[in-house]
């Protein structure tokens, strides 16, 4: 008896036990992961993802990985186990299920440099918050009116500083005209003002960082980045001082139609979320579109019958403007530039502005048979998707005729290596689902309207031997140096 009354004592326990491991086993169930390599122990296999290469490639590393693990694949990048997408229909899924089975997460450095409240950083219902204000003030009906003559006059304002066969950079071209862009209508900063040119050489500082190594070190970038953050911060905030005050005393100017007004009118935002939001849009404003911007200038030349198109679709334009007597552009002639969209969705596809996503997974997700735990990262390749040949055919040709609806229009022959139409539905520039890129419709605003003054005014030889560089940002190492000529 005493024996069946310990039994009985230490049963619960027992069963407590069985349960335990039961469970245990149950939550270690074995994960059907992606063929791939996690590289060597902390680093992964960062630093091969990261080496340097050509724009209009995946680069060797990735193309390797590939050729070897399939377009789904595992690994160890920026410090956590990844799975890596260059799957056309598993990047799509990711984007669509942000917020339900994936959300941004971004290096913890990039946060440190943009700000917590960063649109880029920011999940949830505050980066949906932080997007509306941005979408309101770039509204369709805005586009239409104010921003189109902004656009088109700070365009004209840097094409007509160039010089004949003087050598300059196009990339710093297009960057001074995104950046005075930007800066005007952000915080109605007027071009060539000293307190402009001091911001925009504080923001030169701050996006070497930007994309540099996160060493917080004395010297690196990444150090003299976060002291110009400081700088730049502070410089935003005295003028958020400044128009609250107006505002307060009723002396607005109504010539300040800008989006930091708009904000301290409209949001109950705190002053450390303004900052933050002003910093990111200048940060995204300006460095995606002056690049795109750039890769255009690089590809054209390589296709004069690009060019001969192009110049056709916009002289018509000038022509009608000028029977009417009319100076500015207007939406209507914007929406008129067809070949142009063709020949900016051709840049934006082959220059691959940006190159892939961070993303983690909230819960395991299974797809084409693969797991992906809960917690990973996920990186879905934009550009992977962009150059897949299975996709786009010659991926790694500058084929704008690859957009139209039919390869021929007004009795033009096109080259015989226009395939047939291109499905937008694997293209996506701008990410996709909840994050799409709120500024997008403007930058190819100004894309356009930038191509359309360049072609009817200029002609452009690309001055000496450079090329576009994934680091994984897109750069040009010697700044794409151009000679012109006036038509």
């Amino acid at each position: 008896m005493p024996n069946t009354e310990h039994i009985f004592l230490f049963l619960p326990s027992i069963l407590s036990l069985i349960l335990f491991f039961i469970l245990i086993k149950r939550k270690r169930r074995k994960f059907n992961l992606p063929p791939g390599s996690m590289g060597w122990p902390f680093i992964g296999e960062t630093i091969g993802y990261l080496k340097p290469y050509s724009a209009i490639s995946v680069g060797e590393f990735m193309q390797q990985h590939i050729s070897r693990y399939g377009n789904i694949y595992k690994s160890n990048l920026f410090g956590e186990k990844t799975i890596v997408s260059a799957d056309a229909g598993l990047n799509k899924f990711i984007l669509q299920n942000e917020g339900r089975l994936f959300e941004c997460s971004y290096p913890r450095s990039i946060g440190g440099i943009l700000g917590k409240w960063s649109m880029l950083v920011l999940v949830g219902d505050m980066h949906r918050d932080m997007r509306v204000i941005s979408l309101n003030f770039l509204s369709n009906t805005r586009l239409r009116t104010h921003l189109l003559r902004e656009v088109e006059k700070h365009t004209l304002l840097v094409l007509s500083s160039w010089k004949e066969n003087c050598v300059f950079s196009a990339q710093d071209e297009a960057k001074k005209f995104t950046f005075n862009l930007m800066a005007k209508n952000i915080m109605s900063m007027d071009p060539g003002h000293p307190e402009t040119e001091q911001l925009k050489k504080e923001y030169v500082t701050f996006m070497k960082g930007v994309v540099s190594a996160p060493l917080n070190l004395p010297g690196t970038a990444y150090r003299k980045a976060l002291q110009s953050r400081s700088t730049i911060l502070k410089f935003i905030e005295k003028k958020m001082e400044e128009r609250m005050r107006k505002l307060k005393e009723g002396k607005e100017n109504p010539e300040e139609d800008d989006l930091l007004g708009s904000v301290l009118k409209h949001s109950n935002l705190s002053t450390e979320q303004i900052l933050d939001l002003i910093l990111s849009l200048l940060f995204a404003g300006h460095e995606t579109t002056s690049v795109a911007i750039a890769l255009a200038i690089y590809f054209l030349p390589g296709c004069p019958m690009a060019i001969q198109q192009l110049r056709e679709e916009h002289h018509e334009i000038a022509r009608a403007k000028k029977q009417s007597g009319e100076m500015e552009l207007t939406w209507d002639d914007y929406k008129k530039m067809e070949f142009t969209q063709c020949v900016i969705s051709e840049t934006l596809r082959l220059g691959n502005v940006v190159r892939f996503l961070h993303r983690k997974a909230l819960k395991d997700v299974r797809y084409k048979g693969y797991d992906i735990p809960c917690g990973w990262k996920v990186l879905p390749v934009i550009a992977a998707v962009h150059l897949d040949p299975c996709l786009f055919g010659h991926p790694q040709h500058f084929n704008p005729w690859r957009w139209q609806q039919n390869n021929g229009t007004r009795g033009t022959t096109y080259p015989t290596a226009a395939a047939p139409v291109t499905s937008s539905n694997n293209f996506m520039p701008f990410g996709g689902g909840p994050r799409l890129c709120a500024g997008s419709e403007l930058a190819k605003l100004e894309m356009a309207v930038f191509i359309h003054h360049l072609v009817l005014n200029y002609q452009w030889v690309l001055a000496d031997n450079d090329q576009a560089f994934a680091f994984p940002f897109v750069d040009f190492p010697k700044g794409l140096p151009i000679r012109v000529l006036k038509t």
